[in-house]
């Protein structure tokens, strides 16, 4: 298991503003937040990035969008945009996958 700053908040050896958590998943506001809200959701198992999930993480992947949707459905958010960023060119700077709920502002598009 490799040792970044996402595991050591699934492993509580970090603190972290969590908004959601169960036994597949956290969700905790970002430190560097990019939008008024800015979530991130985390599988607790580790997976790098995207591109290293497996056809054995289908269910896992499909909860972490229904987490997204959980949070954002309790937060009565209507409007918000879901971004994964797979690989350092493509924005990933932490690499266990995440997924980030951005909302509160007017998205552009295309992104980057």
């Amino acid at each position: 298991m490799s040792d970044n700053i996402f595991l050591k908040i699934v492993n509580k050896e970090l603190p972290a503003d969590i908004v959601y958590e169960d036994d597949i998943a956290i969700a905790f506001n970002d430190i560097s937040p990019q939008a008024p809200t800015h979530i991130l959701i985390i599988p607790k198992k580790e997976i790098t990035k995207l591109t290293d999930s497996t056809s054995n993480d289908t269910e896992l992947l499909g909860h972490l969008l229904f987490v997204a949707k959980k949070i954002t459905d309790d937060l009565k958010i209507e409007n918000y945009r879901v971004v994964i960023n797979n690989g350092s060119e493509a924005g990933q700077t932490v690499f266990h996958l995440h997924l980030h709920v951005l909302a509160g502002r007017t998205f552009g598009w295309p992104p980057g």
